[in-house]
């Protein structure tokens, strides 16, 4: 399977789907009490822990283009990858969970989880894919150590 969709193109599509829903008569609304504050804690980690592993892959002198998996030059196992195999998407998830904060609807949240779900089969399967091609054994060494959200 070869990914063909950015993953931001899905967070945007994911966002747009939770204020849908945040709209509609069924949002169950509630007041989230300084839901500003919280969004703007919870968005300013998704943008660190994303930048840090931009920063990584930089350092490692590989690709960050997610539409090209098999042509990274190394596998990134260190810093925040030591938790997480996928923190752009972590981060994006925290994004989604930041979003909903401000939408302050829980219903919204329900769009989360379809998002996680998405992004596992649609881009995360063909990447782990990719490296399991590029390098055997090391990756999946790496996977039976790290997982693969959190």
């Amino acid at each position: 399977m070869k990914t063909k969709i950015p993953p931001p193109v899905y967070m945007l599509i994911a966002g747009a789907l939770m204020w849908s829903v945040a709209r509609s008569s069924f949002a169950l609304s509630i007041d989230v009490p300084c839901e500003q504050y919280l969004a703007a804690i919870v968005a300013l980690s998704a943008i660190a822990i994303d930048a840090t592993a931009i920063w990584h892959f930089r350092q490692s002198k590989t690709t960050i283009n997610p539409l090209h998996p098999t042509k990274s030059s190394s596998l990134v196992t260190h810093g925040i990858y030591r938790y997480t195999r996928n923190p752009m998407y972590v981060g994006m998830l925290l994004l989604l969970v930041a979003w909903a904060l401000l939408l302050e609807s829980v219903a919204s949240l329900l769009v989360v989880p379809a998002f996680v779900l998405t992004l596992t089969k649609m881009q995360i399967r063909p990447e782990e894919e990719a490296m399991k091609a590029l390098f055997p054994g090391e990756y999946e060494n790496y996977c039976r150590r790290v997982r693969r959200w959190i």
